[in-house]
């Protein structure tokens, strides 16, 4: 039978909960079929609630039997919980059975390899016991497992354990998202980490037996985590230990559970045979992001689920900081960017679009997306730039000394960096409430000394906003002489009407603006500008971002010209390319940046934004013939740097090493278009470390030259689960044309697919999502064929089809038949009997 008839829940209609909570008390009895919970909470009822009944949350459970103070009581059942009259001060107790075994969502308590584990957020502890499961019910929790697994941890600190028992207790105030239950047979590697305030903290990484000398890097990042966090935020841990487990099956990237984090494996597991520079990299950031969350998240947490940004906004650009420090501010600014316009502006685009903070929703799972998240990041970034490094740090000190131990929302956050700096925040509260990425377009000329830019700024309509006001936007400009000097040095510009003009001091007569240096507004830019101007930006310009930038609209415009007139490769772009790729002064990681070709994504949607219809073959053709253009005309360059930028000695992730790999690999992708594969089949027969040898095979599948190395591949790595995702994922992802499609389908048939796990699922279907000319092939298939899979699995994971259903987002941007086949796939999965709440969801947004 299908869900519930959907709710929506709207902001608006927020009342505090009726009752508050001053302790929990659980007992775990792990069974895999039968497992019992025993449950006793001290309630109160809250001054400030609507004098209600007690309203607990409940999904999935089997009550056993329920008291107040003692007495057995017989509570009113409903689909999603329990309601009872309570006086205003009790003790509730309950024992219910749960099954995690049988939980395939993921969510509360489930079994992943035998192994005992919890995901709570959003809404998963209700599957646990019943309790009032919303982020504005706080209290500190009091655990004891019962088990015949040897490690049994939950989240704060150990406090009694003997045989086949653990009792763990957390002193903080958390909601019931943050709970944290795993149990299992798990090894730890270990470390420990003296804080700023002379607290001894134990370190562990808890893993699979065999996976322990795949953890030396994590545990490396989280203690750099935790000294940055001390330095730049001032934020001590607060607890004796900090636990880390790794799990198989997981539906997010990882989760900030109060002293006990639960992360995906493959953001965990590393060593040079196995990971990518990438994934070094991931597993920093990731490892980052989770333990800043313990100030900004579970310290001060959100009210409730419209406040999602509070959290993750400010803790994405917190590891975004993070990043940058320890690697190459310039080049993490570009990957975000790059990031940021490939899943947000898309989003922002089309019929998913959404506040930073929404307005109302039917399952908050859905929520946890782009826009909340990387967008989210953007809009803290800009207020640091509207006021400076130093009042953003004095407003975050009162924050944190204001809010601790408080759920709030983005009024609190606001107020705070009004009353630490006396500003006025009320237009900048737009960009929280404002769906649609803004377009401020430029013009620019040159009088008495002064550059003047006339700047318009206007936001499309979104769905349910078709009207927008002006927002507060930080422009960062400056300028650039013909010479090659810099004519202005970087200067903030707030725009903050439709129309506005500014005048700008400059030191010479002609000049090139360069304007939103370091991307400090996620704007769409329109500036008139020619390839000349480009070029010299390309060449000259002293903002890392904007240098970039100017070889990626040279190199989209190139594009598009071959996508809609059928012209040759643009002798402009590719001469600019060869004086920046070969300035050794440069990052070789800034220079691989500049050699990456905009996605055949990007531009289906600069097309779709000029009025165009996209072709996704014709996309295709044309990238591939703009990399055999450049290779041919960069060949003696892109041959000296392969030679050049091998790293001797043993590998190391560092940002150094790294660099140098991403430019050399990326010369070998070029390269490969003309030199019949030779220089990557010799790579991926000798190469010492995965970067290396992903990148060769990829260069093979792309040309047509890779089934032998892949079946090598597989051979030597069919034992490793993180390994094998990517044997997947690089076949449907570099399969040429629509032949992805046939790929895909093929691998769903291999043993190894199992399609019950988040990663090998999302290794085949995320990866055919990513292959746009496979994907929006135009006979359906791809469609079809994603639609047969998310049928398949919805009863099973909800969450997971959920999310890869936006791979549909964008069917309106392209052409009569395949809006049609698009349209008819995601119909066809809205019309299956039990579809869930969170799938139905999102196929009504995007059909409507």
């Amino acid at each position: 039978m299908k869900d519930a008839a959907p709710r929506t829940i709207r902001l608006s209609e927020y009342s505090p909960p009726a009752y508050l909570v001053d302790d929990v008390q659980l007992t775990f009895r792990l069974i895999p079929l039968a497992t019992r919970v025993l449950s006793r909470i001290s309630f109160r009822r809250n001054p400030d609630g609507d004098g209600g009944p007690l309203r607990l949350d409940g999904e999935g459970l089997k009550l056993i039997s329920a008291r107040i103070d003692g007495a057995e009581v017989q509570p009113k059942l409903l689909t999603d919980g329990l309601e009872i009259d309570a006086p205003d001060t009790f003790v509730w107790e309950a024992e219910v059975e749960i099954a995690p075994q049988e939980n395939t969502a993921l969510s509360g308590l489930y079994m992943s390899n035998g192994m005992y584990c919890t995901q709570c957020e959003a809404e998963g502890f209700r599957r646990i016991t019943y309790y009032p499961d919303r982020p504005d019910v706080m209290a500190p929790f009091t655990v004891r497992i019962e088990s015949d697994r040897p490690v049994l941890l939950s989240n704060g600190d150990p406090v009694e354990q003997g045989d086949g028992y653990a009792v763990w207790q957390d002193p903080w105030k958390k909601p019931a998202y943050l709970f944290a239950l795993v149990a299992g047979d798990l090894v730890a590697h270990s470390d420990h980490f003296t804080t700023s305030d002379f607290r001894e903290v134990t370190l562990n990484i808890w893993v699979r037996p065999g996976d322990e000398d795949r953890c030396a890097y994590a545990m490396d990042s989280l203690i750099r985590s935790m000294a940055w966090d001390e330095e730049h935020y001032g934020r001590a841990y607060d607890l004796d230990v900090f636990n880390i487990v790794a799990v198989d099956d997981f539906n997010m990237g990882a989760m900030e559970n109060k002293g006990l984090n639960i992360f995906n494996a493959r953001y965990v597991l590393a060593s040079s045979d196995t990971a990518t520079d990438t994934d070094y990299a991931r597993i920093e950031a990731i490892i980052a992001h989770e333990y800043f969350h313990n100030w900004t998240g579970n310290r001060v947490t959100c009210r409730d689920w419209f406040q999602l940004c509070l959290k993750e906004g400010l803790t994405v650009f917190r590891d975004q900081q993070f990043s940058g420090d320890e690697r190459s501010h310039a080049v993490k600014r570009i990957e975000d960017v790059t990031l940021l316009r490939a899943r947000q502006f898309r989003e922002d685009a089309g019929p998913l679009a959404h506040p930073v903070r929404p307005q109302s929703y039917i399952e908050i799972n859905n929520f946890y997306t782009a826009t909340v998240y990387e967008k989210g990041a953007e809009v803290v970034g800009m207020l640091r730039t509207l006021i400076g490094p130093d009042a953003y740090r004095k407003a975050l000190d009162l924050y944190f000394e204001r809010h601790d131990g408080q759920a709030c929302t983005i009024e609190d956050w606001l107020t705070v960096f009004h009353d630490a700096t006396g500003r006025d925040l009320t237009q900048f509260a737009l960009w929280y409430e404002q769906a649609g990425t803004p377009t401020v377009t430029v013009d620019s000329r040159v009088e008495d000394g002064e550059l003047l830019l006339d700047l318009t700024q206007s936001i499309p309509a979104t769905p349910g906003q078709p009207d927008k006001a002006p927002q507060v936007i930080p422009l960062t400009v400056g300028a650039i002489a013909r010479d090659g000097t810099e004519a202005l040095k970087t200067t903030l510009v707030e725009l903050t009407e439709a129309q506005q003009t500014v005048r700008l001091p400059i030191t010479a007569t002609d000049v090139v603006p360069s304007v939103n240096r370091g991307f400090a507004a996620p704007i769409n830019l329109q500036q008139t500008l020619s390839q000349a101007d480009r070029a010299l930006l390309l060449a000259h310009d002293t903002d890392p971002f904007n240098k970039w930038d100017a070889g990626r609209v040279l190199a989209r415009q190139a594009l598009i010209a071959m996508v809609r007139d059928g012209t040759a490769s643009d002798a402009t772009y590719l001469d600019a390319l060869a004086p920046v790729i070969e300035d050794d002064t440069l990052d070789p990681a800034f220079r691989a940046l500049v050699l990456a070709l905009p996605s055949d994504d990007d531009l289906a949607q600069a097309l779709a934004a000029e009025g165009h219809t996209p072709d996704p073959m014709v996309i295709d053709t044309a990238r591939s013939d703009m990399a055999r253009a450049m290779a041919e005309r960069l060949e003696p360059i892109l041959a000296a740097l392969y030679d050049d930028l091998r790293v001797k000695g043993p590998y190391s992730p560092a940002a150094v090493d790294a660099g140098k790999r991403s430019l050399r690999n990326a010369a070998l992708s070029l390269l490969t278009k003309i030199d019949g594969g030779a220089r990557a089949q010799t790579q991926f027969n000798t190469a010492d470390n995965m970067t290396d040898s992903v990148a060769a095979l990829s260069a093979l599948l792309r040309n047509g030259f890779g089934e032998d190395a892949a079946n090598t591949f597989y051979d030597r790595w069919q034992n490793d689960r993180l390994v094998m995702d990517k044997w997947f994922s690089l076949q449907v992802m570099t399969a040429p044309g629509e032949t992805g499609v046939a790929t895909a389908a093929r691998l769903t048939e291999h043993p190894a697919f199992d399609w019950k796990n988040p990663n090998r699922f999302r290794s085949v279907f995320g990866a055919l999502g990513g292959n746009h000319a496979s994907f929006h092939a135009a006979d359906g298939s791809g469609y079809d064929l994603l639609a047969d899979w998310l049928i398949r699995l919805d009863p099973l994971n909800p969450q997971t089809t959920a999310r890869m259903t936006t791979m549909f987002e964008t069917w309106p941007r392209y052409d009569d038949d395949r809006q049609r086949k698009a349209q008819a796939a995601l119909r066809r999965i809205a019309a299956t009997e039990g579809l869930s709440r969170d799938t139905a969801e999102m196929l009504a947004r995007m059909l409507d």
